[in-house]
Order: structure tokens, then C-alpha cells, then sequence
């Protein structure tokens, strides 16, 4: 009788051990600036066929960030693909993601406006800079960019614990 109530406590004290550890590791999807959903996004690879004929466009996309400023968190860069990335700034300075590198490689769901515009050598430099790049890779930029940009009104990072 002894036996099986041990085994009956050991049993319980495993299955609470396993919910607890999932709870403790399980990954969350955390939000930034307006509440939006994933539903409708399109993946960030389609963004340069759908932006041709466009100067603009009201959007949602789907893509894995590559970095985010390293100072405040103010922008993020996110993998357009064929080796294309595009700024990602956040509405009106209101929000920010994460600095540290705990979102690089983490897929988001953006919603907002994208852009083609060129950047200035001066912003370049800026955003160099809060890359941490080197004063060497810095001093290298020295022309205007043609580049998408995009301006979210929210963000959802996936799988951030």
C-alpha cells in the first residue's frame, strides 16, 4: 500500500515537473506598438514584385529579422531575399523591439507602409553606426541608396520567450 502511494506522489511530482518546464520554455509571440494580427501577412520575399509599379503600399508582411538596432532597438532589418533587406522604422518613434540579438533569426509579422526611397549617405551612416559596424565599414559609405523601407504601426515577433 505504501508502495503505490509513493509511486501514485512520484508520479504526480513528474507530471507538475513537465507542465512547469513547459510553461517555463515555451515560446511566446511578443507585440510591439498597435495589436495586429498574422492573418493576411504575406511573406516579406513576394514585397519587391508587389512594390514595381509603386512608390507605396499598405501592407503586411512576413519575414525573419536580421538585426535591430543595437542602441535603442528604434529600427530592425528584415531578409527580402536574394540578398535584399529592408529597414524596418516603427511609427511615429512609438515603440521598439528588443537590442540585444534575441529577435535575430526570429520570424515577424509587420504591418504598415512600404516605401521605395533613397537614403541619404548621412542616415546610412546613422544607421551604421547603431549596427556597431567599424569605423572603417562606416567611412565606406559614401553614396545615396535606392531602398525599400517600410513604416510599422505593429509588429509580432514569433517564438520570443
Amino acid at each position: 500500500m505504501k508502495t503505490t502511494k509513493n509511486m501514485t506522489v512520484a508520479l504526480v511530482a513528474i507530471v507538475f515537473g513537465m507542465l512547469l518546464n513547459f510553461n517555463v520554455f515555451a515560446q511566446k509571440d511578443a507585440t510591439y506598438g498597435a495589436k495586429i494580427t498574422e492573418q493576411g501577412a504575406t511573406e516579406a520575399t513576394k514585397l519587391t514584385g508587389m512594390m514595381k509599379d509603386k512608390k507605396t503600399l499598405t501592407v503586411k508582411l512576413k519575414g525573419k529579422i536580421i538585426q535591430t538596432c543595437k542602441k535603442k532597438g528604434c529600427w530592425m532589418e528584415m531578409d527580402l531575399g536574394n540578398g535584399q533587406k529592408m529597414r524596418v522604422k516603427f511609427k511615429d518613434y512609438e515603440f521598439f523591439v528588443p537590442k540585444d540579438e534575441s529577435a535575430h533569426g526570429k520570424v515577424a509579422v509587420i504591418e504598415g507602409i512600404a516605401t521605395k526611397e533613397t537614403t541619404d549617405v548621412a542616415t546610412l551612416k546613422h544607421y551604421a553606426q547603431d549596427a556597431g559596424k567599424s569605423k572603417a565599414e562606416i567611412e565606406k559609405i559614401t553614396q545615396p541608396k535606392e531602398e525599400l523601407t517600410f513604416e510599422a504601426s505593429g509588429v509580432i515577433i514569433k517564438d520570443m520567450k
